[in-house]
């Protein structure tokens, strides 16, 4: 229970239908070692702590808060800046769902004699020829299903979301019957929770020592190797971006490449985001065990948590998935999460890992299956 209208919701749900609830709140982060500039906010915050225990309070069930801020420190924060060092951008939310919350959830739960644990996401899970399948929440606009393909078939196993099969309208619907006004009222918070004023360049230098004057005066680069200006720092930037670059080059610029070795920039225009096949790694697999000898498999497959899929072959190799796009897509971003669908179901997961930028031919050898 993060405080929200969602979470609190679903445990109202589950409560009304007849389950024994035991409210978790999870202290993630202290906001006053992130140094921003920020009022605390979001679901680790004192307030978001205090309207989840209300509400099971005024339902008459237990509620209690788990601190596991050495564990998410240890494992989200380090990622994070570690991520950005390697000149990747990371997606710490997946990462914390599929390693921290559910774990953490999880273990509670047995400690309490609990069989589930439920969340406020917008997403399905059924068991179906032996596997645990997550799906699409009816609800598309706030679908969560992307976040989630790293959960483990065990932790699913376990897994109730309450909110599925409902749309966003409806939970407010749910709040006013209840009398709930005041999370009908709450605001959302879309921000990283530990970067609340949503500055991940000022969390950065505040988190590895010396970052500003061991990356200052990187270089600007186009495709060719021509240098075009100087940067910040290569750990600054993110594939894709075009804006606060600083740098006037009489068109459009976009960053394409982002190379820590040697602290450049790649810099280019739209079409130079194009990418025709991207690498996956550290896969979970979802609605079957492994797509290993099965072909090329087609799927839609999602690049980042906002993109609405793109049509795509896969081709599992070993631990790796190659996706064969049918349309080139662009900014694929090494450090972001790829998510494969088969209709509203999740096939699986795993992190990008590099992008192939080929022409319409090479691509067409590609998906003959003989380009890797």
């Amino acid at each position: 229970m993060s405080g929200g209208i969602d979470s609190s919701v679903a445990a109202v749900l589950l409560h009304e239908q007849g389950y024994e609830v035991v409210g978790m709140t999870m202290k993630t982060w202290d906001y006053a070692s992130a140094g921003g500039s920020k009022k605390e906010t979001g679901c680790c915050s004192l307030d978001s702590i205090n309207d989840a225990r209300q509400i099971a309070v005024e339902l008459g069930f237990p509620h209690f808060i788990i601190d596991i801020r050495d564990e998410f420190g240890d494992f989200v924060i380090n990622n994070f800046t570690d991520e950005y060092l390697a000149g990747r951008t990371p997606n710490p939310c997946v990462l914390c769902n599929t390693h921290i919350k559910w774990d953490a959830l999880l273990r509670r739960a047995d400690q309490l004699g609990c069989q589930f644990i439920a969340t406020g996401h917008y997403a399905n899970v059924r068991h179906e020829d032996g596997r645990y399948v997550v799906s699409k929440g009816l609800d598309e606009n706030k679908d969560q299903s992307y976040a989630l393909w790293g959960v483990s078939q065990e932790s699913l196993a376990r897994t109730l979301f309450p909110l599925g099969g409902m749309r966003k309208t409806e939970i407010y619907d749910e709040a006013r019957r209840r009398g709930f006004t005041e999370l009908v009222n709450k605001p959302e918070s879309y921000e990283i929770c530990f970067i609340p004023d949503n500055d991940y360049r000022g969390f950065l230098k505040r988190r590895v020592e010396g970052l500003e004057a061991r990356v200052a005066g990187g270089q600007f680069v186009l495709r060719d190797g021509t240098v075009v200006g100087k940067h910040e720092g290569y750990p600054f930037y993110t594939i894709g971006q075009r804006k606060g670059l600083g740098i006037a080059l009489g068109f459009p610029a976009y960053v394409t490449e982002i190379r820590p070795d040697t602290n450049q920039v790649v810099l280019g225009n739209f079409e130079d985001l194009a990418s025709t096949t991207t690498v996956v790694g550290k896969l979970n697999m979802g609605k079957y065990a492994s797509l290993e000898g099965r072909g090329l498999v087609p799927s839609t497959t999602k690049i980042r948590y906002n993109h609405d899929g793109a049509a795509a072959f896969l081709e599992q190799i070993g631990d790796k998935i190659y996706a064969y796009f049918e349309e080139p897509v662009h900014a694929v971003t090494p450090g972001q999460a790829a998510v494969f669908y088969e209709g509203n179901d999740v096939l699986g997961g795993g992190w990008i890992e590099r992008h192939v930028i080929s022409d319409p031919a090479t691509q067409a050898t590609a998906l003959a299956g003989s380009a890797f």
